[in-house]
C-alpha cells in the first residue's frame, strides 16, 4: 500500500465532502482518531473545531495529556465535561452489549448533537476501521463507532454526516498512516484503546468508585508492561469478590484479571508468556496500592474463542 498516496486522497476527499463548510473531530488520543484529526486538520485547517469529550471513563490524566501533545504539532484541543451524563446513564445497567449502546448514544445524542449545534457544523470525522465494523456486523460485540454499516443514518437522526477515512484499515496500516503524517511515537505505537474507555474493563454497574479502581490499576499495568513489545495490555475489575486476609484479619476483596496479548491488526490474539517475575512485581504493586484488591489473576485465553477486551 502506498500510504502517501492513501493520505493525499483521504485530505481531499474530505476537502470536497465538507466543502467551504465546517467539521468536527472527536478526539480521544487513540491512534485511530489521532490520525482522523490530523487529517481532517490538514484539510480544513482552522476550519476544523477539535473537541476532547471527557467522558469520566477515561485514563489518568488523559484530557491534559491529550491537550498537550496536540498543542505541540499545532492543533487546538477544546475539553468537554460530559462525566455526569455518562454514570447517569449507566447508573443500574449490568449487561455489556446494553452499556457500549448507552455509552454510543449519550455520546451521539445527548453530547455531540448539542455541540454539533451550537457550533452549526454539519460534520463529523470519526476514525471507525475495518475491525471495528467487522466485529459489529458479525455481532462480536457493538462497537460504540459503527453507525451506518448497521443501518443507522446519522443524518436523519441526529442531523449531521459521518466522514471516516479510515474505514478500509486495521490498525497496522493506520500506524504506518500516523507516523508518516508526523504523528509521536507515543500517538502511532500506543496501544489499543476501546471506544466504551475504561467501562470496558469493568463487569457489571460501571459507576464512579469501580472507574477509580481501574484507572489506578491501568496506570499500574500500563507501566509494568510497556516494554513488554506486546499488542494489548490493561486490568479488569471483576463483579465477583474474594476472600484475603489483610492485617491479619478476613477481607472480602476485588478482583483483578490481567490481559496481555500479541495481535497485529485484533481480529485474532494469543496471550503474551509474560515472566512469573512480571506477574509478581504486578501483582504487589496492585494489591499493596490500591485498596481493596486482594486478588489477582493472569488470563491465558487467546482470540477465539475469547475477545480481547471484556465488555
Amino acid at each position: 500500500m502506498n500510504y502517501k498516496k492513501f493520505i493525499d486522497k483521504k485530505i481531499k476527499e474530505i476537502r470536497e465532502i465538507v466543502g467551504k463548510e465546517k467539521a468536527i473531530s472527536v478526539l480521544s488520543g487513540g491512534v485511530d482518531s489521532s490520525t482522523v484529526t490530523v487529517l481532517g486538520h490538514r484539510a480544513l485547517g482552522s476550519r476544523l473545531k477539535t473537541i476532547f469529550i471527557n467522558n469520566g471513563l477515561m485514563r489518568e490524566n488523559e484530557p491534559e495529556n491529550v491537550v498537550k501533545v496536540f498543542r505541540k504539532i499545532g492543533i487546538k484541543v477544546e475539553v468537554i465535561d460530559a462525566k455526569d451524563k455518562f454514570f447517569k446513564a449507566l447508573k443500574g445497567k449490568i449487561d455489556p452489549e446494553e452499556k457500549r449502546k448507552i455509552i454510543s448514544d449519550v455520546f451521539y445524542r445527548d453530547v455531540f448533537k448539542k455541540i454539533l449545534e451550537k457550533n452549526r457544523v454539519k460534520f463529523l470525522l470519526q476514525g471507525t476501521n475495518l475491525t471495528d465494523i467487522e466485529e459489529t456486523v458479525a455481532g462480536i460485540k457493538f462497537q460504540h463507532n459503527v453507525l451506518k454499516q448497521i443501518g443507522i443514518s446519522t443524518e436523519k437522526k441526529f442531523g449531521y454526516r459521518l466522514i471516516e477515512p479510515l474505514i478500509e484499515l486495521r490498525k497496522d496500516d493506520i500506524r504506518k498512516v500516523a507516523k508518516l503524517l508526523g504523528l509521536p511515537e507515543e500517538i502511532h505505537q500506543r496501544i489499543p484503546f476501546p471506544g466504551p474507555a475504561l467501562a470496558a474493563r469493568v463487569i457489571g454497574e460501571v459507576t464512579q468508585e469501580k472507574i477509580a479502581i481501574v484507572r489506578k490499576a491501568t496506570a499500574i499495568v500500563e507501566k509494568e508492561l510497556k516494554n513488554s513489545g506486546a499488542f494489548q495490555y490493561f486490568p479488569v475489575l471483576m463483579e465477583d469478590k474474594a476472600t484475603g486476609v489483610r492485617g491479619g484479619k478476613r477481607e472480602f476483596g476485588n478482583i483483578i484479571i490481567i490481559r496481555c496479548v500479541e495481535s497485529i491488526d485484533a481480529r485474532t490474539a494469543t496471550p503474551t508468556k509474560l515472566s512469573w517475575k512480571v506477574l509478581e512485581k504486578i501483582t504487589k504493586h496492585l494489591t499493596n496500592e490500591i485498596a481493596g484488591i486482594n486478588r489477582v489473576c493472569y488470563d491465558i485465553t487467546p482470540k477465539p474463542p475469547a475477545t480481547i477486551e471484556y465488555i
